[in-house]
Formats: C-alpha cells, sequence, structure tokens
C-alpha cells in the first residue's frame, strides 16, 4: 500500500511539473513554411524562403490575426540581410490594422535599426527602443549577418525589452516620452494593456529575415 502511494505520488508531481512547463511552452505563430495566421497591410509584401520570413518593398506591416496579446512575453529571432537593415516590431496596437500608418502612429514599435544616426534621427530611435519614446539602457544590436534575439514582456501596462541578453527597454504607460521630432513618430498617449502584433518592412534598402516569431504567457 505504501509502495502503491508512493508510485501515485511520484506520478502526480511529475505531471504536475510537466503541466507547468507546458503551460509555460513557447507557441509559434509564424510556422517556417507560409503565412497562415497573418494578414499584411499596406506597401511591399512578406514572404516565405527557407524557412524566413523576408520581405520586398515598402512599407507595410504583417500583423498576427489571431487576436490582441497582452500579459505575455514575445520571442523574435531576427537577423539584417546588410551590416544594418531597417524594421520594427509592433505591439500594443489598439484596432486590427487596415493599413500602415495607424500601428505607426498608435501603437508601438520596438525598432529594429543599429544605426539610427544614418537617417538623422538619434538613440531614441535605436534597436530595441520604443520608437522615439523611450531611450535605450543598452545598445546591443548585431550587424547582418548575425542573428539577434529580443525578448519582449508585456506586463499589463509595462513592457520591457531585452535584445541579446541585454536590457534596453523598461517603461511602464504614462511615464513621460520626448516631445515628436519628425511627422513620422507616434503620437504621445496611454496605449492598450493588450494589442495587435506585427513586423514592418520598411523597404528594399531595409530587409530584415525573421527566423522566429513565437508567444507564451506571463507566470501568475
Amino acid at each position: 500500500m505504501k509502495i502503491l502511494r508512493h508510485c501515485l505520488l511520484c506520478l502526480f508531481v511529475t505531471f504536475l511539473f510537466s503541466y507547468r512547463l507546458n503551460a509555460q511552452a513557447w507557441k509559434p505563430l509564424f510556422n517556417g513554411k507560409n503565412l497562415e495566421g497573418w494578414k499584411h497591410v499596406g506597401g511591399g509584401s512578406r514572404y516565405v524562403i527557407n524557412g524566413l520570413l523576408a520581405s520586398k518593398g515598402g512599407m507595410g506591416l504583417l500583423y498576427w490575426t489571431g487576436g490582441k496579446v497582452g500579459n505575455c512575453q514575445i520571442k523574435v529571432v531576427y537577423k539584417m540581410q546588410k551590416f544594418n537593415s531597417n524594421a520594427g516590431i509592433f505591439i500594443r496596437v489598439p484596432v486590427e490594422p487596415k493599413e500602415e500608418w495607424m500601428p505607426v502612429f498608435y501603437g508601438y514599435e520596438v525598432q529594429i535599426d543599429n544605426h539610427p544616426e544614418t537617417s538623422n534621427e538619434d538613440e531614441y530611435h535605436i534597436s530595441g527602443t520604443l520608437y522615439a519614446m523611450t531611450k535605450p539602457k543598452s545598445k546591443p544590436g548585431k550587424p547582418g549577418p548575425q542573428w539577434n534575439t529580443m525578448l519582449i514582456t508585456l506586463d499589463g501596462p509595462r513592457t520591457l525589452v531585452y535584445l541579446n541578453d541585454s536590457l534596453v527597454t523598461d517603461y511602464r504607460e504614462g511615464e513621460a516620452t520626448p516631445p515628436r521630432k519628425f511627422d513620422f513618430e507616434p503620437y504621445p498617449g496611454i496605449r492598450p494593456n493588450e494589442g495587435y502584433l506585427g513586423l514592418q518592412n520598411h523597404g528594399d534598402e531595409d530587409v530584415v529575415y525573421f527566423k522566429e516569431v513565437s508567444i507564451r504567457p506571463l507566470k501568475k
């Protein structure tokens, strides 16, 4: 009887441990084969080649059609085609995108651009920042063709961005942001805790390849 109880206890502990691991497992949003679950708006397009999300033309946005995301972590693995290329990961987009500019103005773009100075922009526009909104705590972006891993945490009104294991952004809704400098920058204001997720294609001269886009809920 004692042996049976011990075996049952072991099975229960194993099940519970396995359940907790699976509950926090990464869910891939990009299957590496096609654009199932995604929709493109705006200029240019995104397509799949050799298991990677590539792009041509722009500016446009490929967004996840599975609904709004929040209270989660988003993992994105990407590389620049050139030494430096421009793109972005959009989060907290308040409504489903019908064109490419609404997300720019009313969501957040987690920037991909290691050298914003080449387009007369400052460090508030560097990889891992909320574009034009936050000052980077580090600048760990790797040039093409090296791979970069970005981890975005949406914890209620708080947004954290780690790039290659270094913290770049820690921002909470309502904190001060700099005034707009360009008419293509986002408008100030509170973003929702949950919003649409998207990947920007910037143009033929700025190609960024995405290998992984995954999501998992925050631990309670």
